[in-house]
């Protein structure tokens, strides 16, 4: 394998971990692993195990602010006092990213070393003592503070993204001597290979197909860009294996599991998380002018109705009562007749907002693909509210299945103030996407407080399902089951990509049968909006009518069975 290809499926792995958009490349011949900040070389003889250990370690380094430039300037030139930092911090900067780390690489962490210090400059301090210290593992690589620093400073004066791994192995005069690294083979094969190889060879592609067709259920209109590559972005959550931890003050859902052909009973756990304001943005609320003239045409049809007063046609029931109690002398009644009424503002709309690390990549149209979809959200929100709709906004994000984060901008009995539009504009993307355990989840919200009979669930999403253990195959077949669950009970569901480069088959593998649009930008929204949420209710009412025709079959056969 090219040692491009070779390298480039653990970027997103390395992006997770380290908080920011890394790459992975090959490291010098006979040079140990180490970063300078955007890019992480490994040596290019590690096993696949020990490769993936030395991302995490220098990845973690990143993400725990090890590489501080003071630190940095401090260390240059003393290759002794490097190592023995590099032997403490590594193990707390692998501790403080623990929850996202496979079990492989946790078992490298000194829980004593990790927890003598809590900071990078303590790590220093207590480096520069004279207390004994063991050597870090040849797994950790290596630190260049000289050269992290040039590619730091580089890449503030010219904007370049980070150094080549030739253009500074003239930088360091005395690195010391070269890391011979261990070869241990981990994830060869069985359970754990195969995780590894879903884990890493299924990252999304970021370029574009060609236009989807445009129909009442799927509408796309992209513009053409180049191939980027996905970065993620990391917060902190709870022990992803530790579900009794959160389990007590989230709500369980089930999971799909398509290689078993089953379900895998409370197996998420999803937590509504009020989240403190981390920023003083605020969104702008937009002019919902062009929005509300598509909407207000939805659900207000002709409805049938019986015993009017007037109409169009006769109601032969009432009729018949009414000459009925005419006979026996009783009053009858004047509605006798059936007319055809306009249906009541009867919605309730849930909007789910995407707000994984991946939502954060740059959009064709300028902007973020956040920055995007949560203006639609706004837009969207205020729309409904407008027109008298019940209307609530979750945001979502997961790290891991027992640590689901559901987001609450605005519930169905919030007023919707600038309260709300500050809640909306603190959010920022981070972790991962389980799609399937928000979907249940806004699905069970619109169940327990939509108060309305036709309830619709709007989700807002790049539409790529990734988190541990949750990817390919596994991920898309989770989040199709999930919206036809939703369907099921009678829940319409919309899904919306806006400014993302998801191609439209990995949409429709996402999404499947429900209505769903891949739109370039959010001005684009209007114009199928009101022929998206039509055919999402129409959808919805059809397959609620299937299924309950179906379980009442299954019942008869039942009860036939029995008695026979």
């Amino acid at each position: 394998m090219p040692d491009e290809q070779r390298f480039e499926r653990y970027n997103l792995f390395a992006s997770a971990i380290g908080g920011r958009h890394l790459h992975v490349a090959r490291a010098a011949s006979d040079a140990p692993t180490w970063t300078d900040g955007a890019t992480i070389f490994v040596a290019e003889d590690l096993a696949p195990g020990d490769v993936l250990s030395a991302i995490a370690v220098q990845s973690s380094l990143l993400a725990a602010g090890s590489f501080d430039r003071e630190i940095m300037t401090k260390l240059e030139r003393r290759t002794s006092l490097t190592r023995r930092y590099l032997a403490i911090e590594g193990h707390r900067a692998l501790a403080a990213q623990e929850d996202l780390l496979p079990s492989s690489v946790r078992s490298l962490i000194d829980h004593g070393v990790a927890t003598g210090t809590h900071a990078p400059g303590e790590s220093l301090a207590h480096a520069r003592s004279s207390a004994s210290i063991a050597p870090p593992p040849d797994v950790f690589g290596s630190i260049r503070p000289r050269a992290f620093r040039k590619a730091s400073a580089l890449s503030e004066s010219t904007g370049a993204a980070h150094l080549s791994d030739a253009a500074v192995s003239d930088v360091e005069e005395n690195d010391g001597p070269v890391l011979e690294l261990s070869s241990a083979w981990v994830g060869r094969g069985g359970a754990i290979g195969r995780l590894f190889k879903r884990l890493f060879a299924d990252a999304r592609a970021s370029g574009t197909g060609p236009p989807g067709t445009q129909s009442t259920t799927y509408w796309t209109n992209r513009s053409v860009r180049a191939a980027t590559a996905r970065s993620v972005t990391v917060g902190r959550a709870s022990r992803l294996e530790d579900a009794s931890r959160v389990a007590n003050s989230g709500h369980t859902y089930p999971e799909w599991d398509v290689f078993h052909a089953g379900y895998r009973p409370d197996w998420c756990t999803v937590v509504e998380v009020d989240e403190a304001p981390r920023n003083d943005n605020t969104v702008v609320a937009t002019d919902t002018g062009a929005l509300r003239k598509p909407l207000m045409r939805v659900g207000l049809g002709l409805e049938r109705r019986n015993r009017q007063l007037q109409g169009v046609d006769v109601d032969i029931d009432a009729a018949i009562e009414a000459f009925s109690a005419r006979e026996t002398e009783s009053v009858p009644e004047d509605a006798c007749y059936v007319d055809n009424v306009r249906r009541p503002r009867d919605l309730s709309v849930l909007v789910l907002l995407d707000i994984s690390g991946s939502s954060g990549e740059s959009s064709a149209t300028g902007g973020s693909v956040h920055d995007q979809q949560r203006a639609a959200a706004a837009s969207l929100v205020f729309a409904l509210h407008d027109r008298g709709d019940r209307v609530a906004l979750y945001g979502f994000r997961s790290l891991g299945r027992t640590a689901v984060h559901a987001v609450p901008v605005k519930r169905f009995d919030d007023r919707l103030d600038a309260r709300v539009l500050r809640r909306l504009g603190m959010l920022t993307p981070s972790a991962y996407t389980r799609l399937g355990a928000a979907i249940r989840h806004g699905a069970a919200t619109l169940e327990t407080h939509g108060g309305t009979p036709r309830r619709l669930l709007v989700v807002i999403s790049d539409g790529f399902a990734y988190d541990h253990g949750y990817e390919g195959d596994y991920g898309e077949a989770d989040a199709r089951r999930a919206l036809a669950e939703a369907r099921r009970s009678g829940i319409g569901c919309l899904c919306l990509s806006i400014g993302a480069a998801t191609e439209p088959d990995a949409l429709r593998r996402v999404f499947g049968a429900a209505a769903h649009a891949s739109l370039a930008h959010t001005e684009q929204l209007p114009a199928v909006i009101g022929p998206l949420f039509r055919a999402a209710l129409r959808s919805a009412e059809s397959q609620q009518r299937k299924w309950q025709r179906a379980e009442r079959t299954r019942e008869r056969l039942a009860i036939d069975r029995r008695t026979a």
